[in-house]
């Protein structure tokens, strides 16, 4: 093997281009800032132009594209989607760098040269099968073929173990520099200005607004500032006081000497169970690998002064992981190494982009940590940003991109260190799997009960941070769980527990609900405000609420509970932990005092569940649990054996049962009390999973999952939420009641139920009603009570839909590529006059 330097010819042309256009004269304000001249930044620019905006300004610290742009693959290519926001970004871009020489004059180097996946084992095909499945209703041309294809396609590809490979003809590759230099001069032609050599050091800040940004060369006062800085973002958000956890991890691609068969037309070939991809590269090979062993780089923060960073290989590490992904092309030892090339790109904990409006600062937005896709995402994330900085609305759901959702665990050296060596594997091959958990940087959040529940044989899942019992195996033991489609153990465990959880009694550890004190003379009217139902009801009452943004869209659901005339607890998901208190806080006007204290660390949230629930506390209890002195939707301060804690009569499986808020000094004593005095009742301990499934027999929505932001309570059905004529109304009210007047919704969020009971939904399957395609499920789990797969799913037409026509309609859903007959109901086809609850 020999080493060379690899300079990228176009990196060169860029940096001469710049050097030739000469200083730019820096503004005093402008209306929309954007940080950072990646193919991000440039393309946030390009899009605020066509999107209207006339006064924008781009600042680079150096030269465009120096960061992580420069040294990118450009693959261009929709692996990995099932979802429709992410779909439409990638195949957005592909189009726009298909098209937008004919605009600027510079090309994109975009080549529709094919992308072919290659399915190597069983469970592979089953994840790229739903991918597939997934795309084709999308509208993307993704084909199945055989090995004797994939051959044909390729012949110098090893096949023998191949089962089967996935084939997009219309995607390929760009080239990353001639992407952002002609979206930078899209960005001037539509009137942006662009100023190189020119850091921002610092952030305009008053009364929680950022205005502006100080640099090097003076103050820029500007409506809004958009953070597009890529490796150096987590350091540069927080001179502004935001938490923005990414870290830089070291990533590799080999680059060989010329090969005779290697042409330019060749596909991108992705082997995920290598953890490797290939691609033409000046007539010889490029091997990309996203190893499983990663390293991150530079954890104290990126040097000032890198630009047009190359690092040192590390041969030693890469080795063993690139002597795997040459097999794939058999004699490839034996060609000639150009160089193996190590640049920095950032990577965020969930692999997915931290963007839109900072919670800690008004008008200071994200568009960070692009987990080494920011080529492919580039145009589609452009677009996205631009139109979220002129509506102040995300066109697409912020749930899973919107910064608020970080945590700042994430942001810990520690953390940041231990977590990446994982993030180029998972991104490339392990995030494919439905049950995959993270193995490094676990046990960061523990419940009170968490020692409890390891003797019980608990598997542990994470979620924010949180270890959480999923299923129970066997007392003493420690489950394993091989990462795919199987049904496995988890599968008869979750079994065993719904249906005892249905019949008896059970509880399940919820401590990682986000809990919220909100206290203050002007609570009330604050939360009412803010709520689309009415909160402002007798003490000791429970109220399940949405909350929405102007255009109606949900950003939050959760309950609210009245705990004195002043004070109230606010319940909601984990994954929106840190939008809570950012919301009330900015619909707080300036009159007003409403003070907003996290209280998730105080008390343990034990769900105890069943039918036999009642009677299980009450031999704990001196009060009275009957259904006249603790009605559902209440909550009672009561004792449970030593312990004073807060009851509130809830349900999220639909059965009689009661969350406590048990203070996390007595959290391990009166849990093993509960097990004690259950144990004649059937008590047993229950996991998430068992949650999950029971929840959706009840089509009981869950925020992030079935319903976001670009979803509305009528859409929802959730519209016994709203309190239409509640006095001062409520934030998105106006938008909403336009939608009601409008008639029946176009989109419908609907229960389904497979009939074969051997199918399995995980999300993500295509919708058809009467031979059309209508949507896609959102998440699915198997309803062990119904006896078959159950989940819900967003049904959309170009019409209204009337609820009849759910009834009506002859339903299937694609699984692993064939119609599967399914049911299909608006109404929870488990209990659905609540009984149980109300028993």
């Amino acid at each position: 093997m020999t080493d060379a330097t690899f300079v990228n010819p176009a990196v060169a042309s860029a940096v001469a281009e710049a050097e030739a256009a000469g200083p730019a004269d820096l503004p005093v304000r402008a209306q929309y800032i954007v940080v950072g001249g990646g193919v991000i930044g440039t393309s946030i620019a390009y899009h605020l132009t066509k999107l209207g905006a006339k006064d924008v300004l781009l600042l680079e610290r150096q030269q465009l594209t120096s960061g992580t742009t420069w040294h990118a693959a450009g693959l261009i290519a929709s692996g990995g989607t099932i979802d429709e926001d992410f779909a439409w970004m990638v195949r957005y871009s592909r189009d726009l760098y298909e098209r937008i020489e004919q605009e600027t004059g510079l090309s994109t180097g975009f080549k529709d040269c094919g992308y072919l996946q290659l399915a190597t084992t069983q469970r592979r095909f089953q994840s790229y099968r739903r991918e597939t499945d997934f795309l084709n209703a999308y509208g993307v041309d993704k084909r199945v073929l055989s090995p004797a294809e994939v051959a044909d396609l390729v012949p110098h590809v090893r096949t023998d173990d191949v089962v089967a490979g996935f084939y997009t003809p219309d995607e390929g590759r760009a080239n990353p520099v001639d992407v952002a230099m002609s979206m930078a001069r899209g960005a001037r032609m539509g009137g942006a200005r662009i100023v190189e050599n020119c850091e921002v050091t610092g952030f305009l800040t008053k009364d929680g607004v950022c205005t502006g940004v100080t640099t090097e060369r003076g103050d820029v006062e500007a409506d809004r500032v958009v953070l597009a800085s890529g490796l150096w973002g987590r350091e540069l958000a927080a001179k502004a006081g935001v938490l923005v956890p990414l870290q830089a991890a070291e990533h590799e691609y080999l680059l060989t000497e010329p090969i005779d068969w290697v042409t330019p037309d060749m596909p991108i070939v992705e082997d995920p169970e290598s953890y490797a991809y290939f691609r033409e590269e000046v007539g010889g090979l490029l091997v990309g690998l996203f190893e499983p062993v990663a390293k991150a780089w530079s954890l104290d923060g990126t040097p000032k002064d890198s630009a047009f960073a190359v690092l040192p290989p590390d041969w030693e590490r890469l080795t063993p992981f690139l002597e795997t992904a040459m097999e794939r092309f058999p004699g490839l030892s034996d060609v000639g190494i150009r160089t193996l090339f190590a640049g920095p790109e950032s990577f965020t904990d969930d692999l997915t982009p931290m963007m839109g409006e900072a919670p800690e600062l008004r008008n200071l937005y994200l568009a960070c940590g692009m987990n080494s896709v920011g080529i492919l995402f580039g145009g589609g994330m452009g677009h996205v940003v631009a139109q979220w900085l002129i509506d102040g609305v995300c066109p697409i759901d912020i749930t899973h991109v919107a910064v608020d959702r970080a945590h700042h665990y994430q942001a810990t050296r520690r953390f940041r260190q231990e977590r990446t060596v994982e993030r180029l594997g998972l991104l490339l091959n392990d995030g494919a799997w439905p049950n995959w958990q993270p193995r490094t940087a676990r046990n960061v959040r523990r419940s009170p009960l968490h020692d409890q529940h390891v003797p019980d044989g608990a598997y542990f899942g994470v979620s924010a941070g949180w270890e959480y019992a999923d299923w129970y195996g066997e007392p003493g033991a420690v489950p394993t769980v091989e990462w795919g489609f199987a049904r496995g153990e988890a599968f008869e465990r979750t079994k065993v527990e719904s249906l005892n959880m249905r019949e008896n009694v059970g509880a399940i550890d919820v401590s990682l609900m986000s809990k919220f004190d909100v206290a203050g003379p002007d609570a009330a009217a604050v939360l009412n405000r803010i709520c689309t139902n009415d909160v402002d009801v007798a003490v000791g009452r429970l109220v399940y609420s949405l909350w929405l943004d102007e255009q109606g869209g949900i950003i939050a659901d959760g309950t609210i509970t009245r705990l004195a005339e002043d004070r109230y607890l606010v319940m909601v998901s984990d994954v929106i932990h840190r939008r809570v208190p950012a919301w009330i806080r900015r619909q707080t006007r300036d009159a007003e005092v409403v003070v907003v204290t996290d209280v998730t660390s105080g008390s343990a949230l034990l769900s105890v569940q069943g039918p036999k629930s009642r009677e299980l506390l009450q031999r704990l209890s001196p009060d009275d649990w009957s259904n006249d002195a603790f009605p559902y939707l209440t909550a009672r301060e009561v004792e449970l054996g030593y312990t004073p804690l807060l009851a509130l009569r809830v349900t999220y499986v639909g059965e009689l049962g009661y969350d406590l808020m048990v203070p996390t000094e007595f959290a391990a004593t009166l849990y093993q009390q509960i097990k004690e005095v259950g144990g004649d009742l059937g008590f047993r301990p229950t996991g998430m999973s068992s949650l999950s499934s029971m929840r959706l027999e009840k089509a009981y929505r869950d925020m992030g999952h079935d319903i976001d932001s670009q979803d509305n309570p009528l859409e929802a059905g959730l519209g016994f939420t709203v309190a239409w004529d509640k006095p001062g109304g409520f934030v998105g009210r106006d938008a909403l009641l336009a939608l009601k007047e409008a008639g029946p919704p176009k989109r419908r969020l609907v229960q389904f139920l497979l009939s074969d009971p051997a199918l399995d939904l995980f999300g993500g399957e295509p919708l058809v009603c009467d031979g059309e395609h209508v949507g896609y499920m959102s998440v699915g789990a198997f309803g062990h009570t119904l006896g078959g797969a159950v989940g819900l799913g967003m049904v959309e037409r170009d019409r209204s839909i009337p609820a009849a026509e759910i009834a009506e309609g002859s339903w299937q859903v694609t699984v692993q590529g064939e119609l599967a007959d399914a049911t299909a109901s608006l109404r929870p086809m488990f209990d659905p006059d609540r009984t149980r609850p109300n028993s």
